[in-house]
């Protein structure tokens, strides 16, 4: 045998191994079930061992089962099921089994898995990489930061004008439900200047990941890992796939791969979270959710981003899913706060049909001035002008108060924003722009 075969093998050997022998905890000091109910189960024997964020597997039936400790008392451990259909009997043996983590490989690209890193593709078991991480690592020390400072084209020519976004930045795309998140989310893995993309569908309808895997991403999905925890699924499972999706990101910028992380939605990821903080009975704060909450999003947040000088990024775009369309809900004023920019989708908008929904005047990018040439700055800056006059005028063009010649900027706006608008118009099936100005010079001059 050759070196160079040896270690596929005995990678698979390791991997068969894993799968076939019971885990090693089993035979260290457990506990057993105590008391069973639909939001948790407590567990006496392991509350002088056990910490906040163990695994453990649950006996039911003839199965294990993985479960999390959220809670830790003195006389009991609550622990939250990954699966919320295991009902375990009372005096049921429970086994720690360590904190949960994730071994990715470069053989994982074009994959579909769920949270817990098991297959849903039907193309055979993942290969394991040699490096096992934690789902939720920490981010870079602040200080040993690359700079972000380069800018990138999503081929979306309203992000690439308006918000134009760089390597490393983070950035967030809010809407109210069926407004078009998740399209414009699916035209932004188009883009070519990244890597590796890395998408993870966090509470969505089942019935949507295969109609966005197999034709809105149709010819991408070569490069892509694809992590899913439907809408059915537990709040464990919910909670934990934008952190295995984060983790997976993070594998590949530290081998210097610029990556692209998308989250569809972090929301969704919040109220998975204030579950599971309701289940180990933390008080609610702030409109029910509970401030663990609140602690959890920018520590998901932060791990995007630029990685260690001369290494790799992750290029974060996190879907906000803004409860009744309220933009100002504890959740995406805390989400707001963190990211380096924010697109605002409205349903006005959308309702006119001209997609994607973007409202301009209302979306920023924080890092906007890496994106534009001095320019491109100053052409963007008037066409912003021009939008929120006419915009903030729109009610008195209805009413007929408005008379050409009194207000020649006004006038200008009337004549250009139309154009403006139907220049910024795309569907997924149109061809990715490379150079947003000229399709916009384009469309004014016609």
């Amino acid at each position: 045998m050759t070196p160079g075969g040896s270690l596929p093998l005995q990678k698979l050997a390791a991997f068969v191994r894993r799968e076939s022998v019971s885990p090693s905890p089993l035979a260290g000091i457990g506990g057993t079930v105590s008391d069973v109910s639909r939001s948790a189960v407590a567990v006496r024997g392991l509350s002088r061992t056990a910490t906040l964020g163990d695994g453990v597997l649950m006996r039911c039936g003839a199965g294990l089962y993985r479960g999390e400790v959220i809670r830790v008392a003195e006389s009991h451990v609550l622990i939250k099921p990954f699966d919320d259909r295991v009902v375990p009997s009372l005096g049921a043996p429970v086994f720690p089994d360590g904190a949960w983590r994730i071994a990715p490989s470069p053989e994982w690209k074009g994959r579909v898995i769920d949270a817990l890193g098991v297959p849903l593709d039907g193309r055979g078991p993942l290969m394991p990489g040699g490096d096992p991480l934690p789902a939720d690592r920490a981010p870079p020390p602040a200080m040993n930061r690359a700079r972000v400072d380069r800018g990138l084209r999503t081929g979306v020519n309203v992000i690439d004008i308006f918000t134009p976004m760089c390597f490393g930045q983070r950035l967030g795309i809010f809407a109210g439900s069926g407004v078009g998140k998740s399209t414009l989310l699916a035209m932004m893995t188009k883009a070519a200047d990244f890597d590796t993309v890395v998408l993870a569908l966090t509470g969505e309808r089942g019935r949507e990941v295969r109609d966005m895997l197999e034709d809105t991403m149709a010819g991408k999905l070569e490069r892509t890992v694809t992590v899913v925890a439907t809408s059915d699924e537990s709040p464990m499972m919910r909670r934990l796939a934008p952190n295995t999706a984060t983790a997976i990101a993070e594998y590949f910028r530290d081998r210097g791969e610029n990556v692209l992380l998308i989250v569809d939605s972090v929301t969704r990821f919040a109220h998975a979270a204030r579950e599971v903080a309701i289940a180990a009975e933390e008080p609610p704060v702030s409109r029910g959710y509970p401030p663990s909450v609140f602690s959890q999003l920018p520590r998901l947040l932060e791990r995007a981003g630029p990685g260690l000088e001369g290494g790799g990024t992750i290029t974060g775009i996190y879907s906000v899913l803004v409860d009744g369309d309220d933009h100002n809900d504890p959740v995406s004023d805390a989400i707001r706060g963190t990211l380096d920019g924010h697109i605002v989708l409205e349903r006005g908008i959308a309702a006119q049909g001209r997609f994607p929904a973007v409202d301009i005047p209302g979306s920023v990018s924080r890092l906007a001035q890496y994106g534009w040439t001095p320019e491109q700055k100053k052409l963007v800056v008037q066409l912003r002008g021009l939008i929120a006059r006419f915009e903030e005028t729109r009610d008195l063009r209805a009413i007929g108060a408005y008379q050409a010649g009194n207000d020649g900027f006004l006038d200008q706006a009337v004549a250009l924003v139309p154009k403006i608008y139907e220049a910024m118009k795309q569907t997924p099936d149109m061809p990715v722009s490379t150079d947003p100005y000229n399709d916009l010079a384009a469309a004014l001059r016609g």
